[in-house]
């Protein structure tokens, strides 16, 4: 950057017949103009130097190589975060509801979930066992009755047709007596019924009936998941069966966050409406939630062997895209690529680049061809 010539006339014209008698000149107004040139000569000169390719100052940058692997070309579609374990709990017999947990509420497996008043079913049980306790004293007497019969027929004082009487009577008894305990056992059955438990552990998520609502047989009263045990549903195009296998690492964005997770299966059965197929992809512990909206990203033909930078290295403009590229003297190149089908935080790129390559992922923005760098770290 240069001064006009107007401004060189001014100000040679005003320090050349100066001369100042002071010692200091903090007081002197052509002495503070003469210094602010000069300072601003300085600032300009040493910027200049900064800004100049090669300059003395280098500046700091991340770098990443470039990797040679395999890639294919994506289509992403959406999916949905779901539960593997989730319950929608129905009532097993008919009454009156007298608890339905809250929603929220976390249980264990066999946590009571409802309860459904019992009052009737445990009279039935009062009575089924008074009918047992009669049963068993029948069957008692004709039990002695048939001993006692039996030893005045070995004496002959007794007909042996009283005796095959007793006898059957004995068996009735008997029986009347098992269809007593079982009669007991159904309504103790029924009683247990009367409480609705979770089927593993979970968290309630919706109630269906309340408290003092009357439900019948079937109905559903709440719902649970097991919001640890989590997965991704999407429905894919049939022809993702050609280029997906159960074990497949896909790349998955959840609430702007990449991540990449193994196919769980893939149901090769298409629905005969829509032609999709049953995506399921596992997912780990985390800030998951079921009900979260997921893009998949998904191969659309095979993959092939590409050089590979992440996506932060390129540079787009208006006549082409480049990386910069670090020589072993820690020198910027600016080398022109064409962008490749991208996987992740990776693009492929073809060029005259090659594997092994430093590429600038951060700080390219300040660089110009043949700039020294000063790398600080290396991206994964």
């Amino acid at each position: 950057m240069q001064r006009s010539q107007r401004e060189k006339n001014a100000f040679n014209a005003i320090t050349s017949r100066h001369s100042c008698p002071s010692v200091t000149t903090t007081r002197c107004p052509t002495c503070l103009i003469r210094a602010g040139w000069t300072l601003l000569t300085i600032l300009l000169t040493v910027s200049t130097a900064q800004a100049a390719p090669g300059g003395g100052r280098s500046s700091p940058v991340t770098v990443a190589e470039a990797k040679q692997l395999l890639m294919a070309p994506q289509t992403w579609v959406a999916g949905t975060v779901i539960s593997r374990h989730e319950a929608r709990l129905a009532a097993e017999v008919a009454g009156r509801l007298v608890l339905v947990k809250e929603v929220g509420t976390r249980v264990k497996e066999d946590d009571v979930v409802a309860r459904i008043d019992p009052t009737f079913v445990k009279l039935k049980i009062e009575e089924f066992q008074a009918q047992i306790e009669a049963d068993r004293a029948r069957l008692e007497f004709l039990k002695s009755e048939v001993r006692r019969n039996e030893r005045l027929a070995t004496q002959n004082n007794a007909a042996q047709t009283r005796l095959d009487e007793l006898r059957a009577d004995r068996e009735v008894a008997r029986s009347k007596l098992q269809i007593s305990q079982v009669r007991r056992k159904q309504a103790q059955e029924e009683l247990y019924r009367h409480v609705i438990r979770s089927p593993f552990a979970g968290v309630v998520v919706e109630r269906l009936m309340r408290r003092g609502e009357r439900v019948a047989v079937g109905d559903n009263v709440a719902r649970v998941i097991d919001s640890r045990a989590l997965e991704v549903q999407a429905w894919v195009p049939l022809e993702t069966l050609d280029f997906v296998r159960e074990g497949d690492f896909l790349t998955l964005t959840i609430n702007g966050r990449e991540i990449n997770a193994p196919v769980r299966a893939l149901v090769a059965a298409g629905n005969a409406r829509s032609r999709l197929l049953d995506l399921r992809i596992s997912l780990d512990e985390g800030a998951w939630t079921a009900g979260q909206t997921v893009r998949v990203a998904l191969p659309v033909a095979t993959a092939k062997t590409v050089l590979a930078v992440p996506r932060d290295a390129l540079v787009l403009r208006r006549d082409g895209a480049f990386v910069f590229r670090i020589s072993a003297e820690n020198k910027a190149q600016r080398i022109a690529v064409k962008p490749g089908v991208a996987s992740g935080p990776l693009v492929a790129v073809s060029g005259k680049l090659n594997v092994g390559d430093k590429v600038v992922v951060r700080g390219g923005e300040r660089l110009r061809p043949g700039s020294t760098v000063k790398i600080l770290d290396e991206a994964p």
